[in-house]
């Protein structure tokens, strides 16, 4: 990625100023025609666009403004940055009404190149063979990155573990890069899913690039960009959380996204922020329906009444966009465990167990059944749930 062309250098500048964002960016171009030239406009001609107090503020900023210097120090910091009339600019993002100035990037630029063009995934979605579930089409799947968002809120429910990690799950073998935000609860589920799927995740931040929130994150944040995924954000460097910016980001993750997914949320979650900006984008928005008794079914269950997709499998979702993939089957799965796995597999498809129910169930010592308990999770086949009780994995 080029770092110092004079559009990318001028845009920075235009970032860096706080006050200037990108519907502004938007006038100044048209006035201006060019960023240079909006750039080094005069005080005077910056009042008609940006008004008196901030075309002031401006001038003074770019007195004090090396943007050759900061992207140096940028470069030097691992942090890529593409302007958003820039050929690298995901296609998705720039057709959304106000796309963000500049994107700057930790790990991967690649994954952003062009990929999550909506125009590109319609193509391939009309194939026939699109999501036939081989290893051969499987892998082209993941070359084409087709990006996919699933949200919700800070303090899942069980249920909400439960949905965001079989669709986050389901979705990344099926093929998609899934996009969230980096914030506990749902956001972290869906980005740790992913990569324990062997897929890639984008994270897009409401802060800088390089500050870590929640910090509880580190880890995860160093997995997403060494697994080949991407941490992202509008923001410059050293931009430290704001309650504004968590809203304005949301804008990002659908709008880089073919659809968005609402696995849980209450009456006031961030979620529906950012299912209203894609229906806005003209994005699709799925969700699923949760018990109703629940503090978190709000969200979700008023998206379906007002027209969101209701989905209960990841089939509903991979329909909308004409993929056709073959799920594994519990049949298929069970033929392939021993004697004792199954009757283990055949007591926790029914109900949650914990290891010393499943012992006293099969007459087993505990130490044999907890050993063939780690193989069954190690191979994917069980999981535990919040109660600590293993089950199949949905």
């Amino acid at each position: 990625m080029k770092q110092f062309n004079n559009n990318l250098q001028y845009s920075l500048g235009f970032s860096y100023c706080l006050g200037i964002g990108p519907m502004k960016f938007q006038k100044l171009k048209e006035y201006f025609k060019t960023v240079e030239a909006a750039y080094h406009a005069d005080q005077r001609k910056l009042e008609l666009v940006l008004g008196v107090k901030l075309a002031e503020k401006f001038v003074e900023f770019r007195r004090k403004f090396d943007p050759k210097k900061e992207l140096e120090k940028l470069k030097n910091d691992k942090i890529f940055v593409v302007a958003v009339d820039d050929k690298d600019y995901p296609e998705s993002l720039k057709n959304i009404s106000d796309p963000p100035i500049c994107l700057y990037v930790k790990g991967s630029t690649n994954i952003l190149k062009s990929k999550s063009s909506d125009a590109r995934f319609e193509s391939i979605a009309r194939d026939p063979l699109w999501g036939v579930a081989n290893e051969k089409r499987g892998s082209e799947l993941l070359a084409v990155s087709v990006f996919f968002a699933i949200v919700g809120t800070r303090k899942p429910t069980s249920y909400g573990i439960q949905i965001t990690k079989k669709f986050s799950r389901e979705l990344t073998e099926a093929g998609f890069t899934i996009v969230s935000g980096m914030a506990l609860g749902v956001d972290t589920i869906a980005h740790q899913t992913a990569l324990d799927s062997g897929g890639k995740t984008i994270a897009v931040l409401g802060s800088g690039v390089n500050v870590i929130y929640p910090s509880s994150n580190f880890q995860l944040y160093h997995d997403i960009i060494n697994n080949g995924g991407a941490v992202i954000s509008e923001f410059p460097p050293n931009q430290f959380v704001l309650k504004g910016l968590f809203i304005s980001r949301n804008r990002i993750i659908s709008g880089l996204s073919c659809g968005v997914l609402i696995a849980e949320g209450g009456e006031f979650s961030g979620a529906l922020i950012t299912a209203k900006y894609a229906g806005i984008q003209g994005k699709d928005v799925f969700a699923v329906p949760s018990p109703i008794n629940s503090e978190m079914a709000s969200a979700p269950n008023l998206l379906i009444k007002q027209g969101a997709k209701m989905v209960t499998t990841t089939t509903d979702i991979l329909d909308e966009f004409g993929m056709k993939i073959t799920p594994k089957k519990k049949e298929d799965i069970r033929e392939k465990l021993g004697e004792i796995e199954k009757l283990i597999f055949d007591i926790l498809i029914k109900n949650p167990r914990t290891v010393d129910d499943i012992a006293i169930e099969i007459n087993k010592n505990i130490t044999e059944v907890l050993n063939m308990m780690s193989v069954l999770e190690i191979n994917g086949v069980i999981e535990k749930n919040i109660e600590k009780k293993y089950q199949i994995r949905i």
